[in-house]
């Protein structure tokens, strides 16, 4: 960062003008009274030797003060104020729960606090919670005096101003950072000098789920958005698969190696964000020793202090904004909690649902929740008929428009409660769907009466999805049909017109209840087929076209039909559907296909003659039965 000599002479003339501000922390400490307030700055930003010395302190002058509340964000590496030990001497109360005090909580020997962090910095200002003391840590003072927050400004910034006496780690290893963070050494009681790593974050290794839940965000993620993404080897996994976007921006609550890494590759560069244009907003950083120079007086990035960065007010000014969270366990209904397991506290409420609620009021924003399907090595469920008893509801039912897991992505944003236990239970562990369908019936949550295949035979096949462009230049999607795909479908059948629904089913019956509307979607993969062509209409996904087969065992061929939406007639939708289906019955080693179609219906029968020249035509009572042979493959 700093280098060393400035730094020092710096300090030194520091030193020369504010000699009462440097002194032993014997001296220093002795100021803190029983029952005092004592604020430790967050995570990475953590004053380490502060922290340490001033248990070292209490160690050896055990009846220096009594009862002393300990307030913290959240402690990332070292927490000794929590240990039994001190227990007279300290009262550990988080705003959020990292694992070096979780369990300190949980067996009621610290106390958890639930706030929108965006609110903290408001309960010290109106004194709510008064702060006596606040140890942060700081970059060496400029030629002006003033130091920086650097990689802590958050709710450290509101500490330090309103704190009655403010002790200033100052650490040549802090970045110098843009934005709200500078504090003046006239506002600070004490200095004292101490280099030392800053703290760094290790997310958990990722794994192969974790790697293709970052894949499907990723499609959900357009140029031009401006994102806030989490914590953790979810979301390091989501960074890393947005390293083919343009322009993006980013407006959050943590800045990681991932985000940086995205800022040196011009990923982001902030070009499109609708506010804080050019800039990458953040309130504090966790990552490594690299990042943390990147950020060393970068004007790229700014870090403003947390009742700003996690205002849902601010956040919807953003055009296409995209928060990215995650989540402990979400319920079949869309309620979701990220702070704790039933009754036991795990984290804490955050910035979460500011981020989220802050993108469900932008112009095109969009809220995504992503999480493996499973936790504690595959053996639970994260989708949950109910969230347990006891849970905190972190996100309710109308913050999360999007739902993704390594099986694939919900959409939940308008649906009804039926509808989004079906897209729910689709992207759940196929171990677990099941029972999530019959708890889901019990609870009356879908029909009495839902079918559903168990096992690899009823698995939706996610590696079939493909983007196919038309001979006439209309780019579609195609996908197999899913078992939550029932309304879409249903909205399909009743865009035909009567000639379009006779032609196909070669019935004058015009309804699709429920019952029928099971056939097309609840289907055994390896004895039948149903591919779906979509396209994107109002920012919904939009199925215009359908094609089938289903495998004649004893021929080992497969009789094929297919319907294309009126409006997308003579576009060249039903070749290449048929041309799908054909590539994916020779996959499945097929023969051939047969197929029925009305004479009058001549339109689909030259789909048919242009991909099989020499198809067998036969009429009977005014159907042509067609037989299709596969060429052999070379």
């Amino acid at each position: 960062m700093l280098d060393q000599a400035e730094a020092q002479r710096r300090l030194d003339e520091m030193r020369k003008q504010y000699p009462d501000k440097f002194a032993p922390l014997e001296k220093i400490f002795s100021k803190i009274h029983r029952g005092a307030r004592i604020f430790i700055g967050t995570a990475c930003g953590e004053p380490q030797f502060l922290s340490n010395s001033l248990v070292e302190y209490v160690a050896t002058n055990p009846k220096a003060f009594f009862d002393a509340e300990v307030f913290h964000v959240w402690s990332l590496g070292i927490a000794p104020y929590s240990d039994d030990r001190f227990r007279h001497n300290f009262r550990h109360n988080s705003f959020f729960i990292g694992q070096t005090t979780r369990d300190a909580i949980n067996r009621g020997a610290a106390d958890y606090t639930p706030l929108f962090l965006s609110q903290v910095p408001e309960m010290f200002y109106r004194r709510r919670v008064p702060i006596d003391v606040a140890l942060i840590q700081t970059s060496p003072p400029d030629d002006h005096g003033y130091m920086s927050l650097g990689i802590s400004v958050d709710i450290v910034k509101a500490a330090a101003e309103m704190a009655a006496i403010v002790i200033a780690q100052v650490n040549k290893r802090m970045p110098r950072t843009h934005g709200d963070g500078f504090i003046h050494i006239r506002d600070v009681d004490y200095l004292v000098p101490h280099d030392e790593e800053l703290l760094e974050f290790h997310a958990e290794r990722d794994n192969e789920a974790i790697q293709k839940i970052g894949e499907n965000v990723a499609r959900l993620v357009e140029d031009g958005s401006t994102i806030q993404v989490g914590y953790g080897a979810t979301p390091n996994a989501i960074i890393a698969n947005l390293r083919g976007k343009q322009h993006l921006g980013v407006h959050t609550e943590l800045i990681s190696d991932g985000i940086v890494e995205l800022m040196k590759q011009g990923v982001i560069d902030n070009s499109r964000k609708s506010i804080n244009r050019g800039k990458a907003v953040a309130t504090f950083c966790m990552g490594h020793t690299d990042c943390y120079q990147f950020l060393h007086d970068n004007p790229a990035v700014e870090f403003r202090t947390i009742d700003y960065t996690n205002d849902p007010l601010v956040i919807a000014q953003h055009e296409n904004m995209v928060a990215i969270n995650s989540a402990l366990e979400i319920d079949l209904t869309g309620q979701a909690t990220a702070e704790s397991i039933g009754a036991v506290f795990f984290s804490g409420v955050g910035g979460q649902a500011d981020f989220m609620r802050g993108a469900v009021l932008a112009k095109n924003g969009r809220t995504i929740l992503a999480l493996p399907s499973t936790a504690k090595k595959g053996t639970v469920s994260r989708i949950v008929p109910f969230l347990q008893e006891g849970a905190g509801v972190t996100l309710v039912r109308g913050d999360i428009h999007y739902v993704v897991t390594e099986y694939g992505i919900a959409y939940l944003h308008g649906k009804n409660i039926r509808e989004r236990a079906m897209e729910l239970i689709s992207i759940a562990h196929p171990d677990f769907r099941p029972n999530l369908i019959e708890e889901a019936k019990k609870r009356h949550l879908i029909y009495g009466d839902q079918a559903f295949i168990a096992g690899k035979r009823g698995e939706y096949p996610a590696e079939l999805e493909r983007t196919c462009l038309t001979c006439k230049d209309v780019e579609c999607h195609f996908r197999p049909v899913n078992i939550d795909d029932e309304p879409p479908l249903k909205e399909f059948f009743y865009s035909l017109s009567d000639n379009s629904l006779y032609r196909r089913f070669i019935s004058s019956r015009k309804d699709m209840p429920h019952e029928r509307l099971q056939e097309f979607v609840v289907i055994d993969y390896t004895r039948e087929m149903a591919i779906l062509a979509t396209v994107e209409e109002g920012g919904r996904e939009t199925i215009i076209a359908l094609g089938q087969y289903g495998i004649n065992p004893g021929t080992h061929t497969a009789e094929v039909s297919f319907a294309v939406r009126d409006a997308y007639h003579n576009k060249g939708i039903g070749s290449a559907l048929l041309d799908y289906l054909v590539y994916l019955a020779q996959r499945q080693g097929l023969l051939g296909f047969t197929a029925e179609v009305l004479v009058e219906n001549k339109p689909m029968l030259h789909v048919f003659e242009k991909a099989f020249p020499d198809l067998d035509k036969r009429v009977s009572d005014g159907v042509y039965e067609l037989k299709m042979k596969f060429k052999a493959a070379k």
